[in-house]
């Protein structure tokens, strides 16, 4: 199982949008047959990749997978009765399908004869996908909300300059995290004040080969000039101002993990939905005394009433060519959120 977890999440493996799922076809004296993943939509599933691979040596295997065979029919057929005429003799699986229209695999694999075990290595299992059991169970994308402030919780300097509070170190590292979801969102505002290009670079400032989908949400046109609309990745414009109304859009569009880089206002406005899954946060050590609060007003007026998530992590980040470090903070809501 630990193999097949281990191929669940190979390096070419799409993040967010479906299952990431590892599967290994096991002879009686232990020796691994063969070995199949799912390399995202349209590809064969992790059981069927394995099965393809082994051809006529599956019959009479175990097959250990990180996720119950699916049931269903989609863009591929149902594992379950793959494994089936295949002839494998026995399943061992770690995590039950939390999806309702897929699952069912190991009734129909215990029909067939086959015998079957689940719940090995299950936490791990979960972990692997966890962002997309999220989806799956809330029917809307998992949100990471990041921002950059200085000490005195500013984005920007009053004169609207905000490059760069963060650090070499920290902008290097927000790009690590970007490349873990499949879509960035920004409000219009900050299309028409910062003009980013929202890719997704490695350490040389290189594009890498798969982006995440660009999402720009507000009534507001576009300037055509706006680099988000460059040929360097997929951009959607959202003419939206209601988190709620974009997310359920994302979810339709297969989109399970969202990265928001918005301003202060589109971050409040998903701070009040509760809508905000995670919360990453780099502070830099500046004081500006005035300017651009990193988040706008929350209506909160009284500090019983503050909004308190759980910090879950603190790094260090060191600086690069003399920069002082900066901390990066991961929070999440607290319970009453």
């Amino acid at each position: 199982m630990t193999r097949a977890l281990t191929l669940a999440v190979s390096p070419d493996v799409p993040v967010g949008l479906h299952a990431r799922v590892g599967c290994v076809l096991v002879a009686d004296d232990g020796s691994t047959v063969a070995e199949g993943y799912h390399r995202g939509a349209g590809t064969p599933h992790a059981e069927a990749d394995a099965l393809q691979r082994a051809g006529s040596a599956a019959r009479g295997t175990t097959a250990v997978v990180t996720l119950e065979p699916c049931n269903h029919t989609g863009r591929t057929g149902p594992c379950a009765v793959a494994l089936v005429e295949a002839g494998v003799r026995r399943v061992v699986y770690a995590q039950a399908d939390p999806n309702p229209v897929a699952a069912g695999g190991a009734d129909t694999l215990r029909a067939a004869g086959i015998e079957v075990v689940g719940g090995l290595e299950e936490a791990a299992a979960r972990e692997v996908n966890r962002i997309w059991m999220f989806a799956v169970a809330h029917q809307r994308p998992f949100v990471t909300w990041k921002f950059a402030t200085t000490l005195d919780g500013r984005s920007a300097a009053a004169d609207g300059s905000s490059r760069w509070i963060s650090s070499t170190a920290s902008r290097r590292d927000t790009h690590r995290l970007r490349a873990r979801c499949d879509t960035m969102l920004v409000g219009t505002g900050t299309i028409a004040v910062d003009d980013p290009l929202l890719t997704v670079r490695d350490d040389d400032d290189q594009p890498l080969a798969r982006q995440p989908l660009r999402v720009v949400m507000g009534e507001r046109d576009l300037d055509p000039a706006s680099r988000v609309l460059g040929d360097d990745a997929e951009t959607l414009h959202l003419r939206t101002r209601e988190p709620a109304v974009a997310l359920a859009e994302l979810f339709a569009r297969g989109r399970h993990r969202v990265f928001l880089e918005g301003g202060p206002t589109l971050a409040a406005a998903f701070v009040r939905a509760g809508l905000v899954d995670e919360i990453v946060v780099y502070v830099a050590p500046l004081l500006l005394g005035s300017g651009l609060n990193a988040v706008a007003d929350l209506g909160i007026t009284t500090i019983a009433d503050a909004f308190a998530p759980v910090v879950t992590d603190v790094t260090v980040l060191p600086g690069v060519d003399g920069e002082q470090p900066n901390v990066r903070l991961t929070l999440a809501p607290g319970k009453d959120r």
